[in-house]
């Protein structure tokens, strides 16, 4: 019996190509295994094999969606693979949403068996967990054996059309699928037995789990606005002119902090948007439209706020992971209390 054949995506990082510097490399198709192949590959136990590895820069493919797509897409299909699988990306953002993307676009276009991995926080979590089968795995590359412990037979299991258990039972993210199946107990007693371990604070398994919204008191009005300093937060990816600091279009893995003390109006210029999930046009043409610079600017000529604050913070939104945002938030809360704000304008697209 023949080994099944594996085709495997990997970025620009796991190919040992490099780091951020190296993240617009086009797509590239090499024979055999590379980097955390040989992981997969040695969990296959010989049932399978990578024989082609595709690899691709994360800001690549992010910023050239569609034609990445086509290229890889093509490189996969003229190695005539039975299986694919692309990652695992951990909590890598860029690289999570180009493993969902080209893990559906595999599924869904040439009808070959795909998965990937991440973590719970990756964005491409949420954004492809519908349709597409995800190993959970953990934050970060040294969960590696756990996360071919788990895509291994995930993977050989949907090759081989044999049936897929639950997420709890073969380790993958929820895909919100809820099947009917027969128990001794009806709903009623199910309802009323988990009801009483709740009350005795015994552990107990929710039927139908609900979403965990984190919620944040919302901070007391302002008195009187006209001494009031006020900042500007933005996840609409505003910045000087040619992006100095080089914010990613999607999957954002930094923030920008920006002096606008000189500017009572912000010009094509001056500033444009480095954000890739939206039309940059109209932000292009005056980023006033995305950061109400010109504005505030008249309220505070007109006293009808204290003062604008000297620097204006910027991200991309677009894919950003969930652990990146609150850290980025952390960092710019902490400064706009040392440096005696009294409220934000966030603005977003």
């Amino acid at each position: 019996m023949s080994k099944i054949k594996v085709v495997h995506y990997i970025n620009q990082f796991f190919a040992g190509i490099g780091g951020e510097e190296k993240a617009h490399v086009e797509p590239e198709l090499r024979e055999g295994v590379v980097g955390p192949g040989m992981a997969l590959n040695a969990g296959f136990k010989g049932e399978a094999e990578i024989v082609a590895t595709v690899i691709c820069g994360d800001s690549y493919f992010n910023e050239n969606l569609e034609e990445a797509q086509k290229t890889i897409l093509e490189m996969i299909k003229s190695q005539e693979p039975d299986l694919f699988i692309a990652g695992p990306a951990f909590n890598a953002g860029r690289y999570g949403v180009a493993c969902g993307t080209i893990t559906a676009a595999v599924q869904d276009e040439l009808g070959i068996p795909a998965l990937t991995g991440m973590y719970e926080e990756n964005p491409g979590v949420d954004m492809f967990r519908k349709e597409i089968y995800i190993a959970a795995t953990r934050d970060s590359a040294a969960g590696m054996r756990q996360a071919v412990q788990v895509m291994v037979p995930l993977a050989l299991k949907l090759v081989n059309n044999e049936e897929i258990g639950s997420p709890e039972e073969e380790g993958y993210h929820p895909k919100g699928i809820r099947k009917n199946f027969f128990t001794e107990q009806r709903g009623s007693a199910r309802a009323v037995d988990m009801l009483l371990k709740k009350l005795k604070g015994e552990e107990f398994v929710t039927e139908f789990p609900m979403p965990d919204f984190d919620r944040v008191e919302p901070a007391a009005a302002l008195k009187d606005l006209s001494k009031a300093k006020i900042a500007i937060v933005t996840s609409g990816g505003i910045v000087p002119k040619g992006n100095p600091d080089h914010i990613e279009s999607s999957s954002a893995s930094k923030y920008g902090e920006y002096d606008i003390s000189g500017f009572d109006n912000l010009t094509a210029e001056t500033h444009e948007t480095a954000h890739g999930g939206y039309d940059p046009v109209y932000a292009n043409l005056d980023a006033d439209r995305v950061i109400p610079v010109d504005v505030l600017r008249q309220y505070e000529k007109e006293g009808k706020i204290g003062e604008l604050h000297r620097y204006f913070y910027t991200t991309v939104g677009n894919g950003t992971a969930v652990a990146s945002s609150k850290a980025f938030s952390e960092e710019i809360g902490q400064k706009l209390i040392d440096d005696g704000v009294d409220a934000v304008i966030l603005t977003s697209t």
